[in-house]
């Protein structure tokens, strides 16, 4: 995409919903509906239609059994909770909160670099409506759905790894921005805390999905971000939008 006059580029704010042993699970869910402050010079020109959107699918908030965060900043985890009465709330009574561990200490005890990000008002309802379970490592959340440590954009960033009759998916969270971030490894986001990992990871999860032919699935990237990293000739890749299903 081109720059415009303050070197910014527009980007996707994908939510993913899987259907699985009878299961609702849903990957991050954006801004939200709260008033958001965006951190530095970014705009935020749509959000919010997250529970329009499901509704649209015949899906209702409480009907959501998992929810999954990747992390937990604003635009990641935003619509973890709504406003009740001037008080945030969860936004899906019946759901149980995926978090690492690690992100939600991180998010709650932000320094300098990150606070501007983290927003208590996204995750700390959730806590006290006892419906968050904190991950260390990795975790099976339904049959072919499983949450994976993938650290560089925050210390406790995770992925999700997806399997269905023998073909695969990742949702890539913040692994990349922009397609073209998943080509070219080594072009890494000013927002990553670890970049050296981001790096690392980044390579090992891309080298497992052109191996795997795996559907990759961008928070960031245009709707409805599908597409797979497919190998040329010296040993680079190139990405191709899909537009099916897993």
């Amino acid at each position: 995409p081109d720059l415009d006059d303050k070197n910014r580029i527009p980007v996707g704010l994908n939510s993913l919903l899987i259907r699985s042993e009878g299961k609702l699970i849903l990957v991050d869910t954006g801004v939200g509906t709260k008033s958001v402050r965006a951190p530095g010079a970014m705009v935020i020109e749509e959000s919010g239609r997250l529970l329009e959107n499901l509704g649209r699918e015949g899906v209702s908030a409480d009907e959501i059994d998992i929810v999954v965060n990747t992390h937990l900043h604003f635009d990641h985890g935003g619509g973890n909770t709504v406003m009740e009465d001037g008080v945030p709330v969860p936004a899906f009574p019946r759901a149980r909160y995926f978090i690492a561990k690690g992100e939600w200490e991180a998010a709650s005890h932000p320094n300098e670099r990150t606070r501007g990000t983290y927003l208590l008002e996204n995750f700390e309802p959730l806590q006290d409506a006892r419906e968050v379970e904190l991950v260390t490592g990795e975790a099976e959340l339904a049959k072919g759905v499983r949450l994976l440590p993938a650290p560089g954009h925050t210390e406790g960033h995770c992925v999700i790894e997806l399997e269905s009759g023998g073909r695969y998916g990742l949702c890539v969270g913040e692994l990349s921005q922009l397609p073209v971030m998943l080509e070219r490894l080594a072009w890494i986001s000013a927002f990553d805390v670890l970049p050296l990992v981001s790096l690392s990871t980044k390579r090992r999860m891309m080298d497992w999905a052109v191996e795997k032919r795996a559907l990759l699935i961008s928070v960031h990237a245009p709707f409805p971000g599908l597409g797979r990293l497919v190998a040329e000739e010296g040993g680079r890749r190139k990405w191709m939008q899909e537009k099916e299903d897993l």
